[in-house]
């Protein structure tokens, strides 16, 4: 079926038109001129921030107009992501999308559901002429994937609203009062290439087929690690055969969990045998130990030409027991709320290559002292073997309120639609509303939105079912909005 076909038609229909601009983070000119036109086009108040941010205001509809001003948002970037066999340019390339039984997915890259399918809600909102709504402060953020850039830089005297609909979280049967703080861990350093010694064999070493997902999300649930099983690959090879790296590029997005690893490495010729016969009983029990995780992975060790530069021998022990040492998953599980992994970290991108490492990290926690604590243990991981660590980008986290004025009307009126109650949970991914919560620290927020699988993966899928179910309760909300004080 036609994707503009699907119900709500007036959702799927601005999803379309969103999924055909490229919007990668940091990249987001052409989508800010496309919702700025969209705005304008609709003759509503339109502008951007200082920081790019896009803001369109839209009257109440008649009889609505002594409700509280509500403020809808989402971020307008995407998380690029493909197989590596997919031949797809994300910078000049509208998103492929297709329907497989309730859900549409993409050919081989990421949907762009998270965050498209909120956005494409709001627009469809700010382009009725039959919906009823209070006051809107529709918010478009730039760059929430690699920094929430826009949210930390959008000042507290722009947005109107009292209330904040944040629409980016992936089940529908849950609604989100709080979610985890972040920061960048990056750890640098250089050094000295040696020439590759006569008598050596040339290896490449590739991990591949690993589900990847959200590093937030699907933390908790036991993935592979790209980087962390590759750098058991390196070590056992190192410990046993003397085995030397030329290079490591594993793993993509700090945000996501990284699906694939490839590494250039060198063996002498005297251990080859032993060595590839070592290998296959190495990966036996790494395969045996993700056999119902990670069904599909696949670790390849295939002869390949000899690099000829290598990296020094004692870095390379520091490199290989750092990364072993430095906590990759899930740190400490919430004691306040259940089942919510409080701290993690995901070593998210391992890149060797010219004389210079770089390990990127993202830890999160929606504790900001454990974050910090964390954040600490790894520092001193890597700077144990020499690197220079530096913290970035860090952010607050959302602190659950449990006493919120709108989240009693969400509550309501999903019983009333579904027969029963939702599941009132805080979140271990960075939503935007901790951020600007900051600037605006007497707004009511909530977080709530359809059921999408896989984000940040090119499995990435969303349920069509879940989307009507969503458009309902948006529309109810917005006619159920509270009188102004």
């Amino acid at each position: 079926m036609e994707i503009r076909n699907l119900e709500p038609k007036a959702l799927w229909n601005k999803f379309a038109d969103l999924n055909a601009v490229p919007r990668p983070s940091k990249k987001e000119d052409r989508v800010i001129e496309f919702m700025k036109n969209f705005g304008k086009s609709l003759g509503l108040e339109t502008f951007e921030d200082d920081i790019r941010n896009v803001i369109i205001r839209k009257p109440a509809t008649p009889g609505m107009e002594n409700r509280k001003t509500v403020v809808l948002q989402g971020h307008l970037d995407m998380v690029h992501q493909k197989n590596a066999d997919t031949n797809f340019d994300f910078d000049k390339q509208g998103i492929d999308m297709y329907v497989d039984g309730d859900w549409v997915r993409a050919k081989g890259t990421t949907l762009g559901a998270d965050n498209g399918l909120g956005v494409a809600a709001i627009m469809a909102i700010l382009e009725s002429k039959d919906i009823p709504h209070p006051a809107i402060d529709a918010l478009f953020t730039i760059d929430e994937e690699t920094g929430m850039t826009g949210a930390l830089n959008l000042k507290g005297d722009i947005l109107k609203g009292e209330i904040l609909l944040n629409m980016d979280t992936e089940e529908d049967d849950e609604i989100d009062i709080g979610c985890a703080g972040g920061i960048d861990v990056t750890a640098t350093r250089s050094y000295h290439e040696e020439e590759t010694p006569e008598g050596s064999v040339g290896y490449t070493i590739t991990v591949k087929g690993l589900n990847g997902g959200h590093s937030g999300m699907d933390i908790h649930k036991g993935l592979g690690n790209a980087n962390k099983i590759m750098n058991r690959l390196l070590f056992d090879g190192f410990e046993n055969f003397g085995l030397q790296i030329a290079e490591i590029n594993g793993g993509s997005l700090r945000n996501a969990i990284p699906r694939e690893s490839v590494a250039k490495v060198i063996i002498a010729s005297m251990y080859d045998e032993a060595y590839v016969f070592d290998m296959q009983e190495v990966i036996g029990e790494i395969k045996a130990e993700f056999k119902t995780t990670e069904p599909n992975l696949t670790i390849e060790i295939t002869k390949s030409d000899l690099p000829s530069k290598i990296m020094e021998l004692g870095v390379q022990e520091g490199l290989l027991r750092s990364i072993y040492a430095a906590h990759n998953g899930v740190y400490r599980m919430s004691a306040d709320m259940e089942d919510l992994v409080e701290t993690s970290n995901n070593i998210a991108r391992v890149i060797v290559k010219d004389g210079e490492i770089s390990i990127q990290n993202l830890t999160r926690s929606s504790v900001e002292s454990s974050k910090m604590d964390l954040a600490n243990a790894l520092r001193s991981a890597y700077e144990l073997f020499g690197c220079e660590v530096t913290f970035t980008g860090s952010y607050p986290g959302w602190t659950p309120n449990v006493n919120s004025e709108i989240l009693d009307v969400l509550v309501s009126i999903y019983e009333k639609q579904n027969g029963d109650k939702p599941k009132v949970v805080a979140c271990h991914a960075g939503l935007e509303c901790g951020i600007l919560g900051t600037n605006y620290p007497g707004m009511d927020m909530i977080s709530f939105g359809p059921t999408i699988h896989g984000a940040h993966s090119p499995d990435e899928r969303a349920s069509i079912k879940s989307s009507q179910k969503f458009w309902k309760f948006v529309l109810e909300i917005l006619a159920s909005i509270p009188m102004k004080n």
